[in-house]
C-alpha cells in the first residue's frame, strides 16, 4: 500500500447532508458519515501528526493507547454543530459501502470494515475483587449504549489460573448488542487488560457518532438504524455544497508504522481491500483487485513467484506461504526504493519496541535488528497443547562490522505448552537469538 498510494496519502472521512438546513438549524434530511477506510479513527493521533502505539497492541489483549478512543468522532460531531446544525430530522447513517462489515480476520477475530473506530474494539480493564467470590470490577472504554456488558466474572483463589471464556454476544432488536463475560481472576492479581471485538463496526460507529452529536447539542429525531439502506442513490449528495465536516488522517507513512511495529492484524488485513477500493477504484471486487496490484508490484520487482503464496493481508490464511529466499530477495528489493527509509523505520526493533520489545533485550544485538514478526498457531486438542504451525522473523541486521544483512528465519510445526505466551517466550526468543547471532559474526 505504501508503494501504490504513496507515503503522503491521507484518508478523508467526510460528513454530508441530504437536505437543507433552515434558519433554526434543523436539517431536513439525513446526516451521513462516509467511511474512507481510515484505520486510525481513534486516540492514536498525537500532536504533531504522529501515531502512538503500545508495544503489545490492544488487539492482542495489551493496554489501549492513552486518551479518548472517540476523540476523532467527537471532533466531527463538534464540527457538525459548529456548522449551525441543531437538529437532524432524518437519519444518522454510516456509509461503509467502500467495504461493508465483512468477515472476522483470523489473528484477532476483529470484523473487517471500511469504518474503523478504535480498531473496532471495546477495551476492558478487569480488576479482581477484594475477597474470594467477589465480582471482578470492570472499566470499559469507550462507554457506549451500543454494548451492554453483563459481568459474570468472579474472583477466584489467590494463585489460581486466570480462567476467561469467550464473550457471548446477543443481538438486540434495536441494533445494539449484549455481551456476557464469564470466568475468573485470582485474588490479588494486578488489573488485566483485554478487548472485545464489536460484531458490527457500522452500528458501533453509528451509535458513538449519534451519542457524540447529542453531547454536542444536536437533537436527533430518528432512532439507530439497524438495517443499512442502499447508499447508491444517496451518493448524489456527496458534493462540496453538501459537505458538513471532514477529518483528514495523518500521512500513510505513519500508519505503516502502526501496522508493522505492533503487527496490527486489522490494518494489515484491510490492505488488499483498500488497494482494490482506493487504487483500483473497484470496491465491488476490492480483494481481487488489491491482490492484482500486489502481484504487479512483486512482478516489477523481478521476484520468483514459485516461492510465494498469499490468501489474505495479515498472514492468517493457510495459503500464506513465503520461502526464506523469496523474503530475502523482497527485502533486498526494498533497499533500492526511494521509500525504503519509511518502510525500514516502521519495522520493530529487537529488544526495543513493538513486537520485538521483549525479545533478546540483553543481547548486544538489541537495537541493531529491524524485523517483522509473524505467528500462526492452532490448538492441539488431542494432546492439550499448542501447535505452532509457523512463526517467522524477517528483516535486517546492521552488524557490528558495519554490514547490512537481510534475513528470514522460520520455526514450523513445533508443539508448545497451552500457554498464550509460549510462542513468544520460546519460539520468539529463539528466532531473536538466531537474528542476533549475525550482529557480531565475522563475514
Amino acid at each position: 500500500m505504501l508503494a501504490t498510494l504513496g507515503p503522503d496519502y491521507r484518508f478523508h472521512t467526510k460528513i454530508y447532508r441530504t437536505g437543507p438546513v433552515d434558519k433554526k438549524g434543523r436539517l431536513k434530511g439525513d446526516l451521513m458519515l462516509v467511511a474512507s477506510g481510515d484505520p486510525d479513527l481513534s486516540n492514536r493521533i498525537q500532536p504533531g501528526g504522529t501515531l502512538a502505539f503500545q508495544d503489545e497492541d490492544h488487539s492482542y489483549g495489551g493496554p489501549a493507547v492513552a486518551g479518548d478512543p472517540l476523540a476523532v468522532i467527537r471532533q466531527l460531531a463538534k464540527d457538525v454543530a459548529a456548522k449551525g446544525i441543531r437538529r437532524v430530522d432524518g437519519r444518522v447513517l454510516i456509509d461503509a459501502s467502500l467495504m461493508p462489515d465483512g468477515p472476522r480476520e483470523g489473528g484477532t477475530g476483529v470484523v473487517l470494515s471500511s469504518i474503523m473506530v478504535n480498531d473496532n474494539l471495546i477495551d476492558l480493564i478487569a480488576t479482581p475483587g477484594a475477597s474470594l467470590g467477589a465480582p471482578v470490577q470492570l472499566q470499559i472504554s469507550p462507554q457506549t449504549s451500543y454494548a451492554r456488558f453483563v459481568n459474570h466474572l468472579l474472583t477466584s483463589a489467590a494463585g489460581s489460573k486466570i480462567a476467561l471464556e469467550e464473550p457471548a454476544f446477543t443481538p438486540n432488536p434495536d441494533g445494539t448488542v449484549t455481551i456476557a463475560l464469564t470466568g475468573s481472576l485470582p485474588l490479588g492479581l494486578e488489573p488485566q487488560t483485554a478487548s472485545v471485538a464489536v460484531p458490527s463496526p457500522t452500528l458501533f460507529a453509528e451509535t458513538v457518532f449519534r451519542e457524540a452529536l447529542s453531547s454536542s447539542g444536536v437533537e436527533l429525531k430518528s432512532p439507530l438504524a439497524p438495517i443499512q439502506p442502499d447508499f447508491t442513490p444517496l451518493a448524489v449528495f456527496y458534493t462540496p455544497e453538501n459537505l458538513v465536516a471532514e477529518h483528514v488522517s495523518v500521512p500513510l507513512s505513519e500508519e505503516i508504522k502502526i501496522t508493522l511495529k505492533v503487527s496490527q492484524n486489522l490494518h494489515a488485513s484491510m490492505t488488499p481491500y483498500l488497494l482494490g477500493a482506493l487504487a483500483a477504484k473497484d470496491p465491488a471486487n476490492a480483494l481481487q483487485k488489491g491482490f492484482a496490484i500486489e502481484h504487479d508490484f512483486l512482478q516489477q520487482a523481478n521476484l520468483d513467484f514459485s516461492g510465494a503464496s498469499q490468501g489474505d493481508g495479515a498472514g492468517g490464511d493457510w495459503a500464506d506461504l513465503f520461502s526464506p529466499d523469496f523474503m530475502c530477495r523482497y527485502l533486498a528489493y526494498w533497499t533500492t526504493r526511494p521509500d525504503f527509509d519509511i518502510f525500514f523505520r516502521a519495522l520493530p526493533i529487537l529488544g526495543k519496541d513493538g513486537t520485538l520489545a521483549k525479545i533478546q533485550v540483553d543481547s548486544p544485538a538489541a537495537g541493531h535488528v529491524f524485523a517483522k514478526t509473524g505467528t500462526f498457531d492452532s490448538e492441539d486438542r488431542l494432546n492439550a497443547r499448542l501447535m505452532l504451525n509457523g512463526k517467522g522473523l524477517v528483516g535486517y541486521v546492521h552488524t557490528k562490522s558495519g554490514r547490512k544483512l537481510a534475513f528470514a528465519a522460520y520455526v514450523n510445526h513445533v508443539s508448545l505448552p497451552l500457554d498464550p505466551d509460549a510462542a513468544q517466550n520460546i519460539a520468539g526468543q529463539a528466532l531473536g537469538a538466531i537474528a542476533a547471532s549475525a550482529y557480531d559474526a565475522q563475514f
